[in-house]
């Protein structure tokens, strides 16, 4: 039979090790890593060739590719030559017209075949306007086929350009910061109770799960430097939403401090009570306003999309959320013993005294 309250701890430690197990064995869906060439004219014949991660081309019996410039104009590839599993290559010859006076159109390469199913490669290549005379074998604009896809098969997390593998960390590091900020909410609520009734249990609540949280925090910008690392090639940059959330931390690095000096007990507990409010008001602006008020390279502020369409489709979301349940049901964990351990530290202190 399972203690009183111990079913909850146990939930946490189950749902992280769902999340560990999950989180780094699915696979990642296919995708283009490069394509080669880039940019082309209209009336051109090209061979563009596709680095693929994640793929099989090689086993590929009935593959297909489109260059994508909007809802009602695509082109169909001529043939589909493959030299390995993550190498092809795809002739195209590129209609003389664009639908429009634009100088340069982005086209998205669609791939489909029934071994990986469909997938984009948005932006893989800059089509440009070109004077020449249009070539005999010169083919328009076409919709052709487009659209009767093959589904991909399994559980696959999805492929995102740059990030790779490193989507992964989205269990760890954004969780964090969820987690974080629900121990926060507790630690302040505990120290609004403190001052509303002065009983010293609420103080010890307060300091306890705002440690855990201000831990939680340290977590997850070393886990966010080492995501920028892989991305950005750098483990810090001068990013307005790295530099606020670092502001923030040092705010409550100082709580922490402040509670552990010498006062009076009951003026320790007052100012840090005070402080803690002061601290939660303060997290606000700074993470969740200003950066939004400029451009930032961050996904969720600035223009910059997260959470959202391929960031945290279906298959994330079975991780993600129980992720941000299992740190904070073990960030609970970690506070009630933080709390036990204050009780007897005090209780031996006013024994001695």
């Amino acid at each position: 039979m399972i203690q009183k309250g111990m079913w909850w701890k146990l939930s946490g430690i189950i749902l992280f090790l769902y999340v560990l197990w999950g989180g780094m064995t699915i696979p990642l869906r296919p995708g283009i890593t490069s394509i080669n060439p880039s940019s082309a004219k209209t009336g051109d014949t090209i061979e563009l060739k596709a680095t693929g991660y994640n793929t099989h081309f090689a086993s590929v019996r009935n593959g297909r590719a489109w260059l994508k410039l909007d809802s009602v104009h695509a082109i169909k590839a001529l043939n589909w030559q493959s030299e390995n599993n993550n190498e092809v290559t795809f002739r195209f010859i590129l209609p003389q017209t664009l639908p429009n006076a634009t100088e340069v159109f982005p086209l998205h390469l669609i791939i489909d075949n029934e071994t990986d199913g469909a997938f984009v490669h948005p932006n893989a290549l800059f089509l440009s306007s070109s004077t020449d005379t249009l070539s005999f074998d010169a083919i328009p604009w076409t919709k052709h086929e487009l659209g009767q896809f093959n589904d991909h098969q399994g559980i696959q997390f999805p492929y995102r350009s740059i990030l790779n593998e490193t989507i992964r960390n989205t269990f760890f590091h954004v969780a964090l910061w969820f987690a974080m900020f629900l121990l926060l909410i507790f630690g302040v609520v505990y120290s609004i109770r403190y001052l509303s009734t002065s009983d010293y249990e609420f103080d010890r609540k307060a300091s306890a799960y705002t440690n855990i949280a201000v831990l939680y925090g340290i977590f997850g910008i070393l886990t966010g430097s080492v995501w920028a690392k892989f991305t950005w090639n750098t483990f810090w940059t001068n990013d307005v939403k790295l530099n606020m959330t670092a502001i923030a931390l040092l705010i409550y690095l100082a709580y922490i401090i402040l509670r552990g000096m010498n006062y009076d007990q009951d003026k320790r507990a007052r100012l840090a009570a005070i402080y803690n409010i002061f601290a939660f008001i303060a997290l606000i602006p700074l993470v969740f306003v200003i950066p939004r008020m400029t451009d930032s390279l961050h996904p969720g502020n600035g223009g910059n999309p997260a959470l959202g369409g391929e960031d945290l489709d279906h298959t994330l979301r079975m991780f993600f959320y129980p992720s941000i349940l299992a740190l904070f049901l073990i960030g609970k964990w970690i506070a009630e013993l933080t709390i036990r351990f204050e009780r007897v530290k005090d209780h031996f202190y006013l024994k001695k005294s």
